[in-house]
């Protein structure tokens, strides 16, 4: 028998503040039979505040972060926090390499002694885009300083020997309540809204996660306790200049205020990967996931934005 069904199932969410990680809190709480606990290097951000603890917490100060673990008693951790910024991870190697590499493996390191399931949260950044869409044993290339250390985390949870899911997924995009939260698809709407001009290329593509279901992936994986590597995205791919039209669309914005640009244009012709996209195969039949098409998401996303409003 299982001992998750013996013992309540008991997740340590970090990154808790960040975009992914207060939907992932909204979804967690709705799952009665789970205790949650979330930290954050920040006070708490995320509006909703009932049914789970929230430990304000610098998850470089290994002496905390083994205090809460030790007291919690996690059974799963979903390690959101991260360093995102391609530019920034390139200006500050040193404190990419400690939040990025040093945070996981350490993470890896305490799940493996604790017997805790990890769930590491990762990019298609691992790869050069020369040749997406991939699967999760595809050889990775990464071309930033960003891809490469999440790549570098990858191996060190593995070489860990702990039970781990690594998520890897593309370009997230969405809605939350915390308004200063923003995304490729809030950025376009709220430009093209105000009447100004936005730039966005056109020789790079993408399959668009939708974060409701990369937070959905995330819990599948608590579910399962499924372990290795998944891909989580959408399942069409679109050049970032195709997604926005899209957004101009469904909203019936004015499409003459997007100028088309390449890469090279802004300085990403070589620290971006051109083409990427996940077959998502494993995790349909590993996790039961079920991605949600770019264009069935934004009327979805529509009614949020209402919802959240009212």
């Amino acid at each position: 028998m299982d001992e998750l069904n013996n013992n309540p199932t008991r997740i340590l969410l970090t990154g808790a503040n960040g975009f992914l990680g207060q939907k992932c809190t909204d979804l967690i709480v709705q799952h009665t039979n789970f205790e949650l606990c979330c930290t954050s290097q920040s006070p708490q951000k995320n509006p909703n505040k009932n049914g789970y603890a929230f430990v304000q917490l610098d998850l470089l100060d290994q002496p905390a972060l083994e205090h809460l673990i030790k007291s919690f008693k996690p059974t799963h951790i979903i390690h959101c926090a991260a360093m995102t910024s391609v530019e920034a991870c390139e200006a500050n190697p040193e404190l990419c390499d400690r939040l990025n590499v040093q945070l996981p493996a350490q993470l890896a390191a305490l799940s493996k002694i604790d017997n805790i399931h990890l769930c590491f949260l990762s990019t298609d950044f691992v790869f050069d885009g020369q040749q997406g869409p991939y699967k999760e044993t595809a050889a990775c290339n990464p071309c930033n300083a960003y891809g490469l250390s999440k790549l570098n985390a990858e191996r060190a949870i593995a070489y860990s020997g702990c039970r781990y899911a690594i998520l890897r997924t593309i370009l997230v995009y969405g809605v939350i309540a915390d308004k200063n939260r923003s995304n490729l698809v809030l950025w376009a709407k709220n430009k093209l809204e105000a009447g100004e001009q936005i730039k966005v290329v056109s020789d790079q593509w993408r399959m668009p996660t939708w974060v409701d279901d990369l937070a959905q992936a995330c819990l599948l994986v608590v579910k399962t306790s499924a372990e290795g590597i998944y891909h989580i995205s959408s399942e069409k791919r679109y050049s970032i200049l195709e997604a926005v039209y899209e957004v101009a669309d469904y909203w019936k914005l004015d499409k003459n205020l997007i100028q088309s640009i390449k890469a090279g244009e802004i300085g990403q012709e070589n620290n971006r990967p051109k083409e990427t996209g996940f077959i998502l195969e494993k995790a349909k039949k590993d996790l039961g996931f079920q991605p949600t098409s770019f264009k069935e998401s934004l009327p979805i996303i529509d009614q949020q934005i209402k919802d959240l409003t009212h």
